[in-house]
């Protein structure tokens, strides 16, 4: 590490830590920046230049505030997903019925790509399993917040199945990603000046899953 970056790092954590207003309000310009550049370019072609230049600022001015595209990306991309395994773990957890369950987690994931659109998108589309060394712990950490998704998706059909909700029409595992590719399809057609809102779209992809799993006894 170089005395430069090291002292914009202490810099970074020092004002992170005093929670300055003006130093949050920044940071979140600079991700809402981001976020279009991921959109326009991928993550491979994206740059903190590009992303200075969307705001009219020198490069030298971001690295006060993050240190690389890959911490800006990770760190918003991080959060989000975090948000979304904790929510489906309390769906799964919960004492409503499968049917309840299924209709609010398909519904509530595609609020979620709505809600941080485009960002959860480019995660989607962008191959990412091709990181740095530095970035393998960001990395490992993603998959586990995707397989704890899927996996709340596994254990609510699982339970429809055992108590006959659902028809058996194929493994637990096999409906989870069916449905998971579903909602991630969305990202070749979902625009948020759409005629509906995330919130009909999941309910509807919701009645469409359940119209085919439900046990007609």
């Amino acid at each position: 590490m170089t005395k430069t970056s090291s002292v914009l790092g202490r810099r970074r954590s020092a004002a992170n830590k005093g929670s300055r207003a003006s130093y949050k309000a920044r940071r979140e310009e600079i991700r809402d920046a981001a976020i279009n550049v991921f959109n326009r370019q991928g993550f491979a072609n994206a740059s903190l230049s590009k992303v200075a230049k969307e705001l009219e600022l020198d490069r030298a001015t971001l690295y006060y505030y993050f240190s690389s595209k890959e911490d800006l990306f990770d760190e918003i991309v991080g959060a989000v997903l975090e948000r979304n395994h904790a929510l489906a773990r309390r769906i799964a957890e919960s004492k409503i019925s499968p049917r309840r369950k299924l209709r609010d987690l398909v519904t509530a994931m595609m609020v979620s790509y709505g809600e941080n659109y485009p960002l959860l998108y480019i995660y989607v589309r962008e191959d990412l399993r091709q990181v740095s060394d530095a970035r393998s712990e960001w990395s490992k950490r993603m998959r586990g917040f995707n397989r704890g998704i899927e996996q709340a998706f596994v254990e609510i059909i699982a339970e429809g199945q055992r108590d006959q909700t659902f028809r058996k029409v194929g493994s637990p595992e096999t409906v989870a990603r069916a449905l998971l590719g579903m909602l991630n399809w969305t990202h070749r057609w979902y625009r948020p000046d759409g005629s509906e809102s995330p919130d009909e779209i999941g309910k509807t992809m919701a009645e469409v899953a359940l119209s085919g799993l439900e046990s007609p006894y």
